[in-house]
């Protein structure tokens, strides 16, 4: 009997040799951990389309950045919803708002434990929903710009290390850079979203921030699901007006526009595993239908894998807290 030379399963025979033969890992360091912050509640809000997310009040927001960090999560990504909203989205920018109160509240108890990025978008400000300024039934681009610059200002002056914008107006990085570098913040990174879709993923996330749009969508500025090119032209833009790192979202249904875009830029990227992207993985779980430790596993890999190296998730802290136990799923 003749037998193969290569014999590929010898490195699958045993958990030590799987271990060392894997090409793809993932650690704490690797994941950012969103988080909602609410305004004018007394206690955190259980988010229904998110099981185990809260919006958190100021408190609660501070304990669970503590439980993050002891499992070795540092980085966190931060979304406010204002008690009041109008059509400029002025709580956004404002020195007293959610985002800047919880940025310095973070700041001041944790120090440089904790890498602190700043959301930038109107969508969660304004009363109509929009990423940006709205004129009639659409949204003004170049008005809007101005807007987020005052927005990433504010943010900076809080404490932010990164300013992350997410609505996807032509020009929005170069604008931001710019505001920084003339109010002294030059030392802060810019995380663009820089091939943000028009996805049906987001609406859990529609819920936990009450961002939904009043009228029209946002097709109009977000990018269309079945365009890759695309992708590559909007974060090689990004990168050329200041990014310090791009981002793709959705992650699961874009993994080849991920490794498009980590082939063709110098910076960093990152993923987003979106809101409905975890519903999806916990409904599934709460039914008995799969295995979520190992789902989540195999999730999380495949986006690193296809480029990502560093993955915006919800799943952080639980992952953080399982990884020391993911060499036994084989």
């Amino acid at each position: 009997m003749s037998f193969p030379i290569e014999r590929p399963r010898r490195l699958r025979s045993r958990p030590a040799l799987r271990r060392l033969a894997r090409e793809t890992q993932i650690a704490p360091q690797d994941l950012i951990y969103p988080l909602f912050v609410r305004e004018a509640i007394d206690a955190p809000q259980p988010i229904e389309a998110m099981p185990g997310q809260q919006q958190h009040t100021l408190d609660s927001l501070a304990r669970e950045v503590e439980a993050a960090l002891k499992v070795g999560v540092g980085s966190f990504v931060l979304f406010g919803i204002p008690a009041r909203k109008d059509a400029q989205g002025s709580e956004a920018w404002a020195e007293g708002g959610i985002v800047q109160r919880a940025l310095r509240q973070v700041r001041e108890a944790f120090g440089t434990d904790v890498l602190l990025i700043a959301d930038l978008c109107l969508c969660e400000y304004t009363d109509h929903g929009h990423c940006g300024l709205v004129d009639g039934d659409r949204v003004d681009n170049d008005r809007t710009l101005d807007t987020y610059r005052r927005i990433a200002t504010s943010q900076a002056q809080a404490g932010a290390d990164v300013i992350a914008p997410s609505g996807m107006m032509d020009g929005q990085v170069g604008a931001i850079r710019a505001a920084l570098d003339q109010a002294g913040f030059s030392d802060r990174a810019i995380l663009a979203y820089a091939a943000k879709y028009a996805s049906a993923f987001y609406g859990p996330f529609r819920e936990a921030a009450g961002s939904a749009p009043q009228f029209g969508d946002r097709r109009a500025y977000q990018m269309d699901p079945g365009n890759a090119r695309e992708a590559v032209r909007e974060a090689r833009l990004d990168v050329a007006e200041g990014a310090d790192l791009v981002m793709v979202k959705p992650a699961l249904a874009y993994l080849d526009v991920i490794k498009r875009v980590a082939s063709s830029v110098d910076v960093p990227v990152a993923a987003y595993n979106v809101s409905g992207e975890y519903a999806m993985v916990k409904a599934a779980a709460a039914r008995g239908w799969i295995d979520e430790r190992r789902v989540v596993r195999e999730v999380l890999l495949g986006i690193r894998r296809a480029g990502a190296q560093t993955i915006l998730t919800y799943h952080a802290k639980e992952v953080a807290r399982e990884l020391p136990c993911w060499s036994e799923l084989g």
